[in-house]
């Protein structure tokens, strides 16, 4: 036999990542006279044909980003300040029969649908419909929106109901809206942990959240069918386990309780994905900690800290954890850090299409 290969080249793997497509548009690269025009026909692929109108029309500035999740379309975007109108000529005229909701995320604007107005904050959600003539206008300074264009069949609640979320004010940062604005909003921000093999169940998982937020805003959450309700729960557990992560204290019993459901309900929602609430928290924990151990800026923070950040309050409990799961110890996958040595693929070895849009990357 010959000599064996050093540990750190055993455990080197690069994998190609391949990730969502996607589309960028931007006025940056026009001249200043044809940008309006441009966003202007940009926003009405987008959404649906509309008159806009602007302050900043003569220099425009508009960054967009869209993704396509099946039959949802995700579309990130920043633009100077714009006035909307789509009349009920444009709605006559071309009808994609779509929901749209914005997640604001900066800046401020207002909507009204004739005598009703609505202000929006930052993290708020507006809905819209195609199928509904409105104006919508933004705040002086430039906004930054997540948009999402959801067919109105595809949202599970009779077409009368649903369109009556249309001029509601939605919160995004408490209930089923922060479910949904985190989602999009973790999404957006990174897709390098998904596939484009996964873009349909992401689109079913922001079309089960949209049908669930709209649902609790009508209080309509028996309308919901079984398989949406069940998916919306699953999801809030999810978001509900990675908060909690650091507390040591973190049972099947104490999530179980902070949803109203029994141990046996919590069981079955993570067996249907081929998993346990058990390995579910310990490879989130394990994962968090991986990306801090892996980390520059956390170099001089003590292992022990970060295992003790996670929910780990024994250091050897945390240490054989750690090696089971990475091949490594904790302080192992530091020094291979320092030498910037991919460790176990750390890139890509996950199998996206198991894991739940907001999940730390879990690694088997």
């Amino acid at each position: 036999m010959g000599t064996p290969a050093p540990r750190e080249a055993l455990a080197v793997l690069w994998l190609t990542v391949v990730v969502l497509p996607e589309t960028v548009f931007t006025t940056h690269e026009l001249q200043p006279g044809d940008r309006f025009e441009a966003w202007s026909e940009q926003l009405g692929r987008t959404h649906a044909p509309m008159h806009l109108t602007s302050q900043r029309s003569a220099d425009y500035r508009g960054f967009q980003r869209v993704f396509g999740l099946g039959e949802v379309t995700v579309w990130p975007a920043t633009f100077d300040h714009l006035v909307f109108h789509r009349t009920p000529r444009l709605v006559r005229q071309s009808d994609p029969e779509v929901f749209h909701l914005s997640l604001l995320r900066h800046g401020d604007g207002a909507a009204s649908w004739g005598k009703e107005q609505v202000g929006y904050r930052q993290d708020d959600f507006h809905v819209n419909c195609s199928s509904m003539s409105y104006e919508i206008s933004t705040g002086p300074d430039p906004v930054t929106i997540v948009g999402v264009e959801i067919p109105r069949a595809a949202v599970g609640l009779p077409a009368g109901r649903a369109d009556r979320v249309v001029g509601r004010r939605i919160s995004g940062r408490e209930g089923m809206g922060g479910l949904l604005a985190g989602l999009l909003v973790q999404l957006t921000a990174d897709t390098s942990n998904y596939r484009p093999g996964d873009a349909d169940r992401l689109g079913t998982v922001v079309t089960d959240l949209v049908t669930a937020v709209f649902a609790n805003a009508l209080d309509a959450e028996p309308l919901l069918t079984p398989e949406t309700h069940t998916r919306t729960l699953l999801l809030s557990v999810k978001s509900f386990i990675r908060r909690h992560l650091g507390d040591p204290d973190l049972t099947p019993a104490r999530i179980a309780a902070a949803h109203h459901i029994s141990r046996s309900h919590l069981y079955r929602l993570f067996k249907d994905e081929g998993l346990t609430v058990t390995s579910y928290v310990r490879d989130q924990r394990l994962a968090n900690a991986r990306r801090e151990l892996s980390d520059p800026d956390l170099l001089t923070t003590p292992i022990h800290t970060i295992a003790a950040r996670w929910g780990y309050t024994r250091a050897g409990d945390f240490t054989r954890a750690f090696r089971t799961a990475h091949g490594v110890t904790p302080s192992e996958l530091r020094n291979l850090s320092l030498r910037g040595t991919a460790v176990d693929g750390v890139h890509s070895d996950v199998d996206a299409v198991r894991r739940t849009p907001g999940d730390a990357p879990a690694h088997h």
